[in-house]
């Protein structure tokens, strides 16, 4: 035990009397633990989105997907296809035909997008966990069917149980004046709904499925056009590997991008706001060690005659600074090791028991989700000591330099 530290710690513990100055100490300790524990727990929370989002989109979107860096289509031949599904790490490869469009079911009409897929995207098996009504097909006995995101089904009124009233989907026809009394202004199609899911994200409410031939039949695509290339990866195959394999085969007016990728914005919007109340937290501890700045300040008076008597026996004024600089260590790092015991406590009560839950009940999860990251440990610890240094080095300095002002 060093001799800084030994005294710092006789200061701080061994009061025979409590003042104001403990009294002080223990609200800087109970602030510094408080800002601790909710950064703590804020940072973990946002990380449990950032985790919740991909979970969404990967039930969902593909590992990876061929998108045009300009339009909304691109032509590619079969060949091509071909060598694309034989690259080592790609399990599935649908093609897509995507567009708006505009549905009218019985009386009512709204603006849908319409994603066509061939027989391959049922295989990827990802529908499964989110149909909440009916059975997922897209084409039997030689109809054609719709599968339709709740949101549609909510606003056309809906039910896939009504064989009788068929989707309709309407596209502008090219080179056409548009006319609403004119049949021929658009390209028309007309399915059964065959099954209803639900994603817990606004920008899939409008989506419908339906056959690859049909799409291409409505949207006036040729049989090499897409909108874009699905590929769903094996389990144990290396993403940014099979990336770059795919990005070898295709012209430079094509990209190979990740779900993530796909998803930049948002997770981009994630990370802005975890540093953004980050910071906000990390001033909030610092304004509560403003305490310990006056607890040091007052002691470094109150113990003017100890500085005085240790100075007599050779102290130097680095010593002196060591022991306040050592002494708000104590007082800061151990409410932050109490804050940050209850807020890793705080995160696992979340994670076992969700104590604090959505409110709704459609939610994908019923409580709000945490997950706690080392680096994010690191960077709580960061910022207490960085404000723990900068709060007791002036009184340390004060109390130092009043070595020399005695001796003077």
């Amino acid at each position: 035990m060093t001799l800084p530290f030994f005294i710092a710690r006789r200061y701080f513990f061994s009061r025979r009397k409590r003042s104001f100055i403990s009294y002080l100490s223990i609200l800087a300790m109970l602030g510094v633990g408080v800002g601790t524990m909710a950064l703590v727990v804020v940072l973990s929370v946002f990380n449990g989105m950032e985790e919740l989002n991909r979970q969404i989109f990967k039930s969902f979107e593909s590992d990876l997907s061929v998108l045009p860096t300009t339009g909304k289509r691109f032509t590619m031949p079969a060949s091509t296809i071909v060598k694309l599904r034989r690259v080592p790490g790609v399990q599935l490869l649908t093609t897509v035909a995507a567009d708006n469009a505009l549905a009218r079911y019985a009386d009512g009409q709204t603006v849908v997008r319409i994603k066509g897929v061939d027989s391959t995207y049922l295989q990827r098996h990802q529908l499964d966990s989110i149909l909440v009504e009916g059975r997922l097909v897209l084409r039997q006995n030689g109809y054609n069917f719709a599968i339709i995101a709740e949101g549609v089904r909510n606003e056309l009124t809906i039910s896939p149980e009504d064989i009788l009233t068929p989707l309709e989907l309407f596209y502008p026809e090219r080179g056409k004046r548009l006319s609403s009394l004119s049949p021929e202004s658009f390209r028309q199609q007309q399915l059964g709904v065959s099954g209803v899911f639900f994603i817990e994200a606004a920008n899939y409410n409008d989506l419908v499925l339906i056959p690859l031939a049909a799409a291409r039949e409505l949207l006036g695509y040729g049989p090499d056009d897409y909108s874009s290339l699905e590929m769903q990866l094996t389990p144990d195959a290396d993403e940014q590997a099979v990336k770059e394999a795919i990005q070898e085969q295709l012209p430079q007016s094509l990209v190979v991008s990740t779900r993530d990728e796909l998803n930049r914005d948002l997770f981009r919007a994630i990370s802005y706001e975890k540093i953004f109340v980050s910071i906000t937290l990390a001033f909030i501890i610092l304004i509560a060690s403003i305490n310990t700045f006056f607890s040091l300040s007052m002691l470094a008076l109150e113990k003017k005659q100890d500085i005085v008597i240790m100075s007599a026996m050779g102290a130097a004024p680095s010593l002196i600074r060591r022991i306040f600089l050592t002494e708000g260590a104590i007082i800061s790092l151990t409410g932050a090791v109490v804050g940050l015991a209850l807020g890793l406590l705080l995160c696992y009560l979340q994670e076992t028991y969700g104590l604090v839950g959505f409110g709704t009940p459609s939610s994908i999860v019923s409580a709000y989700p945490v997950r706690v990251r080392s680096e994010d440990i690191v960077l709580t610890g960061a910022v207490v000591i960085f404000v723990t240094f900068l709060i007791s080095y002036f009184p340390a300095q004060r109390a130092a330099q009043q070595i020399g002002v005695k001796q003077n």
